[in-house]
C-alpha cells in the first residue's frame, strides 16, 4: 500500500467535495428561502455571491489536481462542470463577475426555478462526485 500524487489528489478532493456539498446546500435552503419569501432577494443573495468563487476555484483545483495525476478518467467526469462554471462566470446576468445572481433578475419566477434546479443538480454531481472519489482513493491506496 503506497502513497502516491493520485492518492493525495483523491484525498483531498474528499475534504473539498464535503466543502462543496455544504456549499449547494446552502445554495438550495437560500432560494428556498427566496421562493417562499422568507428573505428579502438582496438580503438572500449577498451570502450566495460569497461563495460562487470559492465554488468555481475548488472545481478548478480539481480539474489541475487530476490533470497533474493524470487521472483522465476522473478529469473527464469533471470538465463539463468546469466548462458550464466558465460559461456562467462571464455570461452571469449581473454587471459584475462577482455577482453571479442579481437580485432582481433572481426574484422572477423561471430565473429562481432555473436557480433552485442548478443548484440540486449540482448537489446530486457533488454526492455522487464524493462516493466515486472515495472509491477512486481506496483503490489507488489498496492496488499501488
Amino acid at each position: 500500500m503506497a502513497f502516491t500524487f493520485a492518492a493525495f489528489c483523491y484525498m483531498l478532493s474528499l475534504v473539498l467535495c464535503a466543502a462543496l456539498i455544504f456549499f449547494a446546500i446552502w445554495h438550495i435552503i437560500a432560494f428556498d428561502e427566496l421562493r417562499t419569501d422568507f428573505k428579502s432577494p438582496i438580503d438572500q443573495c449577498n451570502p450566495v455571491h460569497a461563495l460562487v468563487l470559492p465554488e468555481y476555484s475548488i472545481h478548478s483545483l480539481f480539474c489541475i489536481m487530476f490533470l497533474c495525476a493524470q487521472e483522465w478518467l476522473t478529469l473527464g467526469l469533471n470538465v463539463p462542470l468546469l466548462f458550464y462554471h466558465f460559461w456562467r462566470y462571464f455570461h452571469c446576468p449581473a454587471d459584475s463577475p462577482e455577482l453571479a445572481y442579481d437580485p432582481p433578475v433572481v426574484m422572477n419566477a423561471d430565473t429562481l426555478s432555473y436557480c433552485q434546479k442548478e443548484a440540486w443538480c449540482k448537489l446530486a454531481f457533488c454526492l455522487l462526485s464524493f462516493f466515486y472519489y472515495l472509491y477512486c482513493m481506496i483503490y489507488t491506496l489498496v492496488s499501488s
